[in-house]
């Protein structure tokens, strides 16, 4: 495996970034982790944790003599901080991420990448609703995937030491292309978040009595999307304003299989709904064989 890194800079120390920390130094595959955070309180906590070995006092002063730089902060951060640290890169570092749409990441740090630094964006597929760096820990990715989706013609040497990074804290790695991974993500994960937000929202629009009792009497399903509704709400705006196209597109036909499944239970059309029901049942299943439940 070739993970072995000197300096590990990772801009950002909320649950993700503090998970990755925790994993990488676990793995033992980092001399030295550095951390720079926009809430210097959340970059103390990081190093009063142990997470980090270090603090820097701008993000600047943190990826100098890095070998690898990991964003880990909102994506509408990207292209600014991108352009902050880029003077201060070394030759033949690698530049990554964790962000959630990859087109974008590549979008707005790509310009901003020296001759000589690599640019191999990542995406692991891991998380809960809770943020900060007191919420990280490391067994966060393992068994879970991480998508690295390097732009054509990207150093293969530094693809390779991102994938046996995610490999070396437990996650199942896989290379896509960028835009298919931001088509299949919008499905999988943002499609699921924009639901979850209105469900939710719905709940908070009803009258106060009833309000209050969907809150007393909250089955399972209702609280599933009060959890995923309560995640960062500045990450998943940025998700959304930076993957519209993919989130719109699938939106559309999410949209039109609701009104039809309406129709079917207005005319009461048990045999329609019953099949859906044991396609969609099926699907669970897989889910839980793959190990991913």
């Amino acid at each position: 495996m070739s993970t072995s890194f000197e300096r590990v800079a990772i801009l950002g120390i909320g649950l993700i970034g503090s998970s990755l920390a925790r994993a990488v130094r676990r793995a033992g595959i980092a001399k030295q982790i550095v951390t720079f955070d926009g809430n210097p309180e959340h970059a103390a906590r990081a190093k009063a944790l142990g997470v980090v070995d270090e603090t820097a006092a701008s993000a600047a002063e943190a990826v100098a003599g890095a070998d690898l730089v990991i964003f880990s902060v909102p994506m509408g951060a990207y292209a600014e901080l991108a352009a902050e640290i880029a003077p201060h890169l070394a030759p033949g570092a690698i530049v990554s991420d964790v962000g959630s749409v990859k087109v974008a990441a590549i979008r707005d740090l790509g310009p901003h990448i020296p001759e000589g630094v690599h640019l191999v964006p990542a995406h692991p597929i891991a998380g809960t609703e809770n943020s900060g760096p007191d919420s990280g820990f490391a067994d966060l990715f393992t068994g879970r995937w991480a998508i690295v989706t390097p732009p054509p013609g990207t150093d293969e040497t530094a693809v390779r030491r991102v994938t046996d990074l995610w490999s070396a804290v437990g996650s199942s790695v896989e290379v896509m292309e960028a835009g298919h991974h931001d088509r299949v993500l919008a499905i999988t994960s943002h499609l699921p978040h924009l639901i979850a937000y209105t469900i939710v929202g719905t709940a908070t629009d009803l009258e106060s009595t009833l309000q209050q009792e969907v809150i007393k009497f909250s089955a399972s399903g209702f609280r599933d999307f009060t959890r995923i509704a309560a995640s960062d709400p500045t990450m998943w705006r940025d998700v959304f304003l930076n993957n519209r196209e993919a989130v719109l597109d699938v939106l559309q036909r999410f949209t039109e299989d609701l009104t039809a499944l309406q129709r079917a239970i207005r005319w009461g059309e048990g045999e329609q709904l019953f099949e859906l029901f044991t396609r969609t049942r099926a699907i669970r299943r897989s889910i839980i064989d793959a190990k991913q439940a």
